[in-house]
């Protein structure tokens, strides 16, 4: 059965490893430590919010019926194409106003988790 969360949580957790690796040995020589360390800042919250979706994703096939593990996911997934894509494409670019993008992926990750504290207060789900 297509597991939509699991495949974003794959995915996502390759393009975490794989902009991490290109910002270690591709950038280090051309940016100052400030750009690295905010293209960084994007690798780890990338990094943790793959390992986020993994999680619900296994939550949503242990409880197929239940709506919230996945909006969590989903929430999860726009954090990460905003706060870590905003940093990304900051570090890159210095483009400053995406600094103002940043905070709206930060509310997305927020949102996630509120979703998923929500799902756990439930006390449906206990089986």
């Amino acid at each position: 059965m297509f597991q939509p969360l699991l495949l974003m949580a794959g995915a996502n957790g390759f393009l975490a490893v794989s902009i991490g690796a290109f910002a270690a040995h591709g950038l280090e020589s051309f940016f100052p430590p400030e750009q690295l360390q905010t293209f960084q800042t994007g690798v780890d919250y990338h990094m943790y919010h793959s390992l986020a979706l993994f999680g619900v994703g296994l939550l949503s096939l242990y409880y197929p019926n239940e709506r919230l593990p996945k909006v969590s996911g989903y929430f999860f997934l726009l954090g990460i194409l905003f706060f870590s894509g905003s940093l990304y494409i900051l570090s890159i670019t210095d483009i400053r106003w995406l600094g103002a993008i940043t905070p709206i992926g930060g509310l997305f990750f927020l949102s996630g988790w509120g979703a998923l504290c929500i799902f756990g207060l439930k006390s449906n789900n206990i089986k």
